[in-house]
């Protein structure tokens, strides 16, 4: 059997020393275009949004300012590049419906506008080599989803990366096509992404409930992990 190694590195924590990352992995699940009662989940998890808060309301919304001093903390404009929690919620609250994709990727974004928290989920079907989030040295590839035009990071901008391949830059901004999670994966991991004022028990839950609905739709052998300063690497075996 082997494994891949996760880690956060030291420098994330030294910036971020509160920060946590909840890793949701799911093995030997059946992906699927959503069933009606799935669609209908992400349609209340909109509606419940848009009944929370409204284009004025969302960048004062404590768990959206984390993120946006967060990005600013690290010389990026949150105007220009929106974490994309709150580029779904502005989509969202502006009175746009999400496109059903299939079945992982909606449970995704139902967990991400319920709680109001990050969420990316990566194949793992295809990766081989240790994950991290980490600095960029700035010579990694990546490709953004939906185009073929390789690019590189900023040197020191923080990526979750496959080797020297980028998974998503800045972050929590924007996924790449290599781990596109598709019908045909099988083999996934959810990162659920917390700062302050969100707490561990928070996000543990926030874990359990994701883990629950690819449990009820995709079937699948889960577990739930919460990768901090304290516990920066853990191990998941294919």
């Amino acid at each position: 059997m082997t494994e891949i190694q996760y880690s956060i590195s030291d420098e994330i924590f030294e910036r971020f020393p509160e920060f946590m990352r909840g890793v949701v992995v799911a093995k030997n699940v059946v992906n699927q275009a959503s069933l009606p009662e799935l669609i209908q989940l992400l349609r209340e998890a909109e509606a419940n949004l848009r009944g929370q808060v409204n284009a004025e309301t969302l960048i004062t919304h404590p768990y959206i300012v984390s993120w946006r001093e967060a990005f600013r903390s690290l010389g990026i404009k949150p105007s220009e590049y929106r974490p994309s929690l709150e580029a779904m919620a502005r989509r969202v609250i502006n009175g746009n419906e999400l496109p059903s994709i299939n079945a992982l990727v909606d449970i995704g974004n139902i967990i991400s506008l319920r709680h109001l928290i990050p969420v990316g989920g990566h194949s793992l079907n295809y990766v081989s080599q240790e994950i991290s989030l980490r600095p960029a040295s700035g010579e990694e590839r990546f490709i953004p989803f939906g185009s073929e035009q390789m690019e590189h990071p900023e040197k020191g901008e923080f990526i979750f990366a496959e080797g020297e391949d980028v998974l998503t830059r800045r972050w929590v901004w924007r996924q790449s096509n290599h781990t596109l999670t598709e019908l045909t994966t099988t083999f996934i991991e959810f990162n659920l992404d917390g700062l302050p004022p969100i707490n561990e028990n928070e996000l543990k839950e926030t874990g359990e409930e994701l883990a629950e609905l690819v449990k009820q739709f995709c079937g699948g052998e889960i577990s739930a992990q919460i990768l901090s300063r304290e516990n920066p690497k853990i191990l998941i075996k294919k």
